[in-house]
């Protein structure tokens, strides 16, 4: 039970992907010192030489020195890039909620241990006047019984209570697989913000090119430059995917600094136009009016999204159990690796480890246990026990043979008496443990039919939520067709427009569309990791 119980608490740690800092930490174990030399002199490399002449000279010293280090790194390291593994393990080890169910599955393995044989009965019996018998004179008596049941029986019992304790570890996993669960999936929705803002902006800049290519029109000047401005900004589809990482902390900077310098320079353009009286050239005022209109609109969904962002924070540091003002690391790349192929084993994986079948089947087992359990109640009990009996000396009293005596009593030696004892219980109302054992057999065939049910749900989620990545895996394929050939259309009607005087309608309605094929395929992207994380949680970890 220790050795399970060992095991089960190693479980309780998150296996995520090692990190470098991890790595390091392994080669410093080994003893491969050289290996975190190089590591260590890119962070410091003025105090290289130092170490190196440290090592040669004192090695226990400089492996302290290391060590030192090396906690210092891998705080640093910690505070400042955390991946969504990290945030896992995270997770498992602060969630309150997590906690308390481990707790509870603890609890549960204290119970085979409660198994045992009932306590000894003592019986203790002091006369307040010592009974005369023949032996002497009875003072005091002491008795000691100890029942044992059935053969198997205490066997039974522990096996039933370890089968119940390993039932509540598969239901504490499942808890931890569902946190895990909640964690991605906000974890993608914060990336999912974070990216939306970033499209939205990467649109902003291309309303200002735009309006700047619409006042040039309207002035009559060169348009080439102004092409050349929106055509760069329809080719760079986000700030996001330039800037790697992003820090999405509590405060709102980022977006919406931007938007506040994108309305005083909309502000400025529309007072540059007010003087420019009806002006000269082929463009139209409403063409860019009508820009600037809209430029104030993703300039206010820019602020809302930034609004929208600190819930999802502090439900995410909720999920972590810390608190709710933590900086949270997004990532802004949204490249998956994960690639189709492998569904068959996947299915024959969750029917195999699944938490929730895996409780189903340690409960019928349990069961199964409590029936024989009833059985074997129905059995006799033997109790084996000692009594003991404490005599006085007594002297003869009366005279043998003499008429006027009433009684004679020989003297009594006073020896004390050892009586063993046994004692067997008769299960003679047979009802009660038939009944017993129906209730346990009726409990198994319900389990047995749970089990049933559950595993034809996960192959039906199981192929909804494959129906789900195929589909999505074809709508990205068929979005990022649809993005490129969209900015080409955007791109050749802006210089249409620019050369040709052609509707400017038509150039905001391209601009549309491919600000909505890209924010799907990011909605579609973001469903597509959700789905997969939804396998996970299917498998179990």
């Amino acid at each position: 039970m220790k050795q399970r119980e060992e095991v089960k608490m190693r479980d309780f740690k998150y296996s995520g992907n090692c990190t470098s800092i991890s790595k390091a930490k392994k080669g410093l174990e080994s003893g491969n010192i050289s290996i975190l030399f190089l590591f260590i002199s890119t962070l410091f490399s003025p105090y290289f030489n130092l170490f190196q002449k440290v090592h040669t000279k004192n090695k226990g010293l400089m492996l302290k020195i290391i060590s030192i280090l090396f906690l210092s790194i891998s705080t640093i390291f910690q505070a400042e890039a955390q991946t969504l593994e990290d945030y896992l393990e995270i997770a498992v080890e602060n969630n309150p909620a997590l906690q308390s169910s481990f707790k509870v599955y603890q609890a549960s393995l204290e119970k085979p241990n409660q198994v045992a044989l009932d306590n000894p009965q003592l019986n203790i019996g002091v006369f307040t006047r010592p009974m005369e018998l023949l032996m002497g004179n009875q003072r005091a008596e002491a008795s000691v019984m100890q029942m044992f049941p059935w053969f198997g029986m205490l066997k039974t019992q522990k096996d039933e209570a370890t089968l119940m304790a390993e039932a509540k570890y598969e239901e504490f996993r499942q808890q931890r697989n569902l946190l895990l669960y909640q964690v991605k999936e906000t974890y993608f929705q914060l990336q999912q913000l974070q990216n939306t803002i970033d499209i939205t902006a990467s649109n902003l800049e291309i309303l200002k090119s735009l309006e700047r290519l619409a006042i040039i029109r309207y002035q009559g000047g060169n348009t080439a430059e102004a092409v050349s401005s929106v055509t760069s900004a329809v080719r760079r589809p986000s700030r996001g995917a330039q800037q790697g990482s992003s820090d999405d902390g509590m405060g709102m900077g980022g977006a919406s600094a931007g938007s506040s310098a994108s309305m005083g320079q909309s502000s400025r353009s529309a007072s540059a136009m007010s003087g420019m009286g009806s002006g000269s050239g082929s463009g139209k005022l409403t063409d860019v009016l009508r820009l600037q209109v809209q430029i104030k609109a993703l300039e206010s969904d820019l602020q809302q999204l930034e609004v929208d962002k600190r819930p999802l924070l502090v439900r995410f540091n909720q999920l972590l159990g810390r608190g709710k003002n933590e900086t949270v690391k997004i990532e802004s790349q949204l490249d998956s690796k994960k690639e189709l192929g492998w569904e068959v084993a996947m299915l024959e994986q969750i029917l195999e480890t699944n938490p929730m079948l895996l409780m189903l089947e340690k409960e019928g087992l349990a069961y199964q246990k409590q029936g024989e359990m009833a059985k074997l109640e129905g059995k006799p009990m033997v109790g084996l026990g000692l009594n003991y009996m404490v005599f006085s000396f007594r002297p003869e009293s009366g005279m043998v043979g003499h008429a006027d005596d009433m009684y004679y009593m020989p003297a009594g030696m006073g020896n004390n008496m050892v009586m063993p004892m046994a004692t067997v219980t008769l299960p003679i109302y047979r009802k009660k443990y038939k009944a017993m054992a129906n209730e346990s057999k009726l409990y198994w065939q319900a389990n047995e039919r749970q089990k049933e049910d559950l595993q034809r749900n996960l192959e039906a989620e199981f192929e909804k939520i494959l129906a789900s990545i195929k589909d999505a895996d074809r709508k990205i394929i068929l979005l990022e067709e649809q993005i490129g050939l969209t900015e080409q259309t955007l791109e050749l009607s802006v210089t249409a427009y620019a050369t040709e005087g052609s509707s400017f309608e038509e150039i905001l309605n391209i601009q549309r569309e491919l600000l909505d094929f890209r924010l799907n395929l990011l909605n579609t992207k973001i469903e597509r990791e959700i789905q997969f994380a939804r396998v996970e949680t299917l498998v179990g970890v």
